[in-house]
């Protein structure tokens, strides 16, 4: 039977890490601590995966959860990253491609959902690890435009997670192309 509910922990914990963007923009420019803001947002990608394990432990999986996790991320993630081109603390080239794709993918997903009634689909484990990757960096990236200790490593770092999460985020942009256009065709009613 398909589950409705909207009222379960795990969805409480994705509001949660929704709230967690006007914190994120108060840190990064109300109170100007670009490391408070980057170590918020390495939380918050650190504890992505939460709302998952817990919809499928605690046996609260809804079709409302299935959407709205990956809507939240997405907005976290957009946010963010216009947070960071507009404070300048990671390069620019890789933050606007960062958005880029976001925006891309996320319309395509959207016009695709309400628009041709495209049948959900999960997210693959490459999209994830791309996801994982990019959270890790852009902070990464952040507290290396800091004064934080260690920002000269946090920089290195930043690179070395950035460009395999950046092109691995291309990549599953340009796979998906199929499984959309499959979904699309399977949520479409019978003529």
């Amino acid at each position: 039977m398909e589950q409705r509910r909207y009222l379960t922990a795990p969805n409480l914990f994705t509001l949660l890490r929704l709230c967690c963007i006007p914190l994120f923009l108060w840190l990064l420019f109300g109170r100007d601590n670009r490391a408070g803001a980057a170590w918020l947002l390495g939380v918050l990608g650190a504890t992505d995966w939460v709302d998952g394990w817990m919809a499928r432990r605690f046996h609260q999986t809804s079709e409302f959860g299935k959407m709205f996790d990956p809507t939240a991320d997405r907005l976290l993630f957009i946010v963010a990253v216009t947070g960071i081109i507009i404070d300048r603390s990671a390069p620019l080239w890789f933050a606007w491609a960062v958005v880029i794709r976001e925006v891309l993918v996320g319309a395509t997903v959207a016009f695709a959902t309400l628009a041709l009634r495209m049948k959900r689909f999960d997210v693959t484990w490459l999209g994830k690890t791309a996801t994982f990757l990019l959270m890790f960096a852009l902070p990464g990236f952040m507290l290396g435009a800091s004064d934080f200790p260690g920002h000269r490593g946090f920089q290195i770092a930043s690179w070395i997670l950035g460009i395999p999460g950046l092109v691995l985020s291309y990549y599953t942009a340009v796979a998906y192309i199929p499984t959309i256009r499959d979904s699309v065709r399977q949520g479409r009613p019978a003529a």
